[in-house]
């Protein structure tokens, strides 16, 4: 039953105050910092809605896509879109078509189990929510946060983050790679020793614990579920990914200054990184 709920293996919205990016509005015709001569359009398409599927359970479902009407390059439209496997129209019809299909399967696949929820024993609601948010476009850079959220019964719901940045001047996904050459083991030094400089959001009796005290891994994987700003290369991690659940999810920083010398040049140059 899980596999017809899309979760994304995924921090915190309180982390991307923290880092003070501002988010770009939707809607609206944005320009490059770096003062392109083309129009970067960003559109959106939504589908939500609900359904009564036993005498004592009702389901909703909204998801909602970003639409780019000036990106043309498949394979790229591909790598934005890489958690929506039958979306090959890419204009905001198609789109739109798309997640009102998505929308009708999740309804029906949740009638047809119904020994899922044949003796809840109470009412209940479940729900399946997706979401795509532009959170940057700066230096041909384009950063995407996809999340996820759903609940199919038991103590608590599932949710998660993907973070990708795309690299819109060789239409592809940004690779770790392509911003430093760091070695694995002495990024996750790092991760390991930066990991408190993010508040945490579990507490107790004494007051904030430590995101260090929730660990449930040795070492912290430098993963591709990262962004960066004029500052920070950032890395997020979803719950249960390197914590307990009551830590949320947690997004630990990784200076410029502290991968000095193994940034990649084209890169460096292109953000400005003295």
């Amino acid at each position: 039953m899980k596999n017809t709920i899309a979760i994304l293996a995924l921090s915190s919205f309180f982390a991307f105050s923290a880092c003070k990016k501002k988010d770009v509005t939707e809607n609206s015709i944005e320009k490059t910092e770096n003062q392109k001569s083309y129009e970067f359009i960003v559109d959106s398409v939504k589908a939500q809605g609900s359904t009564k599927v036993g005498d004592s359970l009702s389901v909703t479902f909204s998801s909602k896509l970003l639409v780019f009407p000036g990106l043309k390059d498949k394979a790229l439209l591909d790598s934005i879109y890489f958690n929506e496997k039958g979306l090959s129209d890419f204009s905001k019809t198609g789109m739109q078509k798309y997640l009102e299909e998505e929308k009708d399967k999740y309804f029906i696949s949740m009638k047809k189990d119904d020994e899922l929820y044949s003796d809840l024993g109470h009412v209940q609601e479940w729900f399946s929510h997706s979401n795509m948010k532009l959170k940057s476009n700066a230096n041909d850079y384009m950063h995407i946060q996809y999340s996820a959220e759903a609940y199919i019964g038991g103590a608590h719901g599932e949710y998660g983050f993907s973070e990708r940045v795309f690299d819109l001047k060789k239409n592809r996904k940004l690779e770790l790679k392509d911003i430093t050459s760091m070695p694995n083991n002495k990024l996750e030094a790092l991760l390991m020793k930066n990991i408190d400089k993010t508040k945490g959001n579990a507490s107790d009796a004494d007051g904030e614990v430590k995101n260090s005290e929730m660990l449930l891994v040795e070492k912290i994987p430098a993963s591709d579920n990262f962004y960066f700003d004029d500052k920070n290369l950032y890395f997020h991690y979803s719950p249960y990914e390197i914590t307990a659940y009551a830590a949320g999810d947690i997004v630990i920083p990784v200076s410029w200054e502290e991968l000095k010398g193994t940034l990649n040049e084209e890169f460096k140059e292109r953000m400005k990184i003295k």
